[in-house]
């Protein structure tokens, strides 16, 4: 008789969504009970009913394996920790989006926008009645174990540990030069901002999404850094405090491009079928397309 902890482990090592779903569910649950969010359940409820029976609706439509709804799950408890709005709508029309992106905005196989991401930006820019609130997650030496050790397992998982690495060193090298080299400010001042609970979390579990970085390893470099410049510029000289978010969707649209002058290995969701590793790539392609790109 297997040990039911074995059995899990093998459940989380099985699709590396589960670590995503795993992880983000903590996160929500650390946010609500230690962080003592003011956290509206019927937000949530709402949020990820909206993406799953969206994402029900595409399934169906296109025929797609039901696992798919596991995508939803994941950009459903996204918009739970960072999208915020006064009137229920708002939060229906960002999930729609968020799952709707997937399907409509695609270039040879691949969604172009980060679902999550454009959710967000969506409902902020259409409605006005939408904002994320950075500085709910405060900062700290447990908050960065908590999402760092987290963030860790998924990115192996999904392979995207260099997107974040680079990122977050342009990001915090660039930053470290404006705090302590031209503001003159201590070197506290600068780990505190390095220690954001909501950069740990963009940086670990929302640039590194496999289906709308670049397949090449060059290119997610070359990708990340130019995320970082842009992170970098819009909030110091726009003083936007959510500018990773502002950066993420105006470089997503530079992904296709990347990927046609990379020529990289797509990623695939569930281990050995994606396309290099098969014996018979046309069928895998196919399973591949259908199954792990939504």
């Amino acid at each position: 008789m297997k040990s039911p902890h074995i059995a899990g482990l093998r459940f989380l090592q099985r699709d590396a969504r589960h670590f995503q779903i795993l992880f983000l569910g903590i996160f929500l649950v650390y946010g609500t009970w230690i962080l003592r969010w003011d956290l509206e359940w019927e937000r949530c409820l709402l949020l990820l009913t909206t993406c799953l029976v969206a994402q029900a609706f595409f399934v169906k439509w296109k025929g797609l394996p039901w696992n798919a709804l596991k995508s939803a799950t994941i950009t459903g408890l996204g918009l739970c920790l960072l999208l915020h709005a006064g009137h229920g709508y708002t939060l229906v029309l960002g999930a729609l989006v968020a799952i709707g992106s997937k399907f409509l905005f695609r270039i040879k196989g691949k969604h172009i926008f980060n679902p999550a991401n454009i959710g967000i930006v969506v409902a902020v820019l259409l409605t006005g009645d939408a904002w994320v609130s950075p500085g709910q997650w405060g900062s700290g030496p447990a908050l960065v174990f908590l999402v760092g050790a987290a963030g860790l397992m998924v990115l192996l998982k999904v392979g995207r540990v260099d997107t974040s690495a680079v990122f977050l060193i342009t990001f915090g090298s660039l930053d470290l030069l404006r705090t302590v080299g031209y503001l003159g400010w201590g070197m506290d001042v600068w780990a505190h901002r390095m220690m954001n609970g909501s950069l740990l979390l963009f940086t670990c579990f929302m640039i590194t999404d496999p289906m709308t970085t670049p397949n090449a390893p060059k290119a997610r470099v070359a990708w990340s850094i130019l995320l970082a410049l842009l992170t970098f510029g819009i909030g110091t000289f726009a003083f936007v405090h959510t500018a990773p978010i502002w950066a993420l969707f105006v470089l997503c649209l530079t992904t296709p491009l990347l990927d046609l002058i990379y020529k990289g290995e797509r990623f695939s969701w569930l281990p050995g079928s994606s396309n290099g590793k098969a014996h018979n790539a046309s069928a895998v392609l196919r399973n591949s397309n259908t199954q792990t790109n939504h």
